[in-house]
């Protein structure tokens, strides 16, 4: 990629040097990619380079090795959400794992529109169960999209298709209430909206979709890397379940 020009969402941002700033945004068509933008620490450019944003992006570099320069100009802004401290906890935790996990520029188009969705939602959706509901479906997709999705359409005991209600934590295999008899309590509960069963679940429902997902991407795509990402999320679901009570 000598050069692109593109709709970007902005995930991650950090200092360089005195003035500038190195911007990670996923694209599209080209994945995550990764620029220099000059003067990124300046009070004109800063509120554009906000993770969550939505940009359009121009890198150009000399060389395919050579890290891109960046400019970017806004196009839609979330900034006024980072002021609530529960859409704001999401918006940190949703682009900062989508920059740390994904590898740099492979294409990853429906993780795009399905990142473009949470954000959206957050901004929109009439309260948090929903906007997070999405998220629990969107860490969902990143596990699938990185080779470690769960098996949830049979139980992992009978093959059955039915009586779908718990999750293994060790296999990823979804396990239907019958085989689960007795072993209830070492078992993640399986909440109808994460197989598409539920379209308005409840918040107790979503915080137990959360617990599958938090479990298997910390398990098998954080691994002890990036572990301060874990205190981005658990700040977001301990709000959630504040909201709960």
């Amino acid at each position: 990629m000598a050069s692109l020009s593109t709709e970007a969402i902005v995930c991650a941002v950090r200092a360089h040097g005195e003035h500038g700033a190195i911007l990670r945004a996923l694209t599209r068509d080209a994945g995550l990619v990764a620029g220099y933008v000059r003067g990124g620490r300046s009070r004109r450019v800063r509120p554009i380079l906000v993770p969550g944003n939505l940009v359009a992006l121009e890198l150009r570099a000399r060389t395919e090795d050579q890290l891109a320069g960046a400019t970017a100009e806004l196009l839609t802004s979330r900034a006024p959400l980072l002021a609530e401290p529960l859409p704001a906890a999401a918006i940190d935790w949703v682009t900062s794992v989508t920059a740390a996990i994904l590898p740099e520029s492979q294409p990853y188009p429906v993780l795009y529109t399905a990142l473009s969705a949470v954000l959206d939602a957050i901004g929109a959706a009439a309260s948090a169960r929903q906007w997070a509901a999405a998220l629990a479906r969107y860490e969902l997709l990143l596990l699938a999209e990185l080779g470690f999705g769960l098996n949830l359409e049979e139980c992992v005991a009978t093959g059955l298709e039915t009586d779908l209600a718990f999750v293994s934590p060790k296999s990823g295999g979804a396990v239907s209430a019958s085989a689960a008899a007795g072993y209830e309590e070492r078992l993640f509960r399986l909440p109808p909206f994460i197989r598409g069963a539920d379209s308005d679940p409840a918040l107790g429902d979503v915080l137990d979709g959360l617990a599958i997902t938090g479990h298997f991407l910390d398990r098998d795509l954080i691994e002890g890397r990036n572990r301060d990402l874990l205190t981005a999320r658990e700040r977001l679901v301990g709000r959630l379940k504040r909201a709960v009570a």
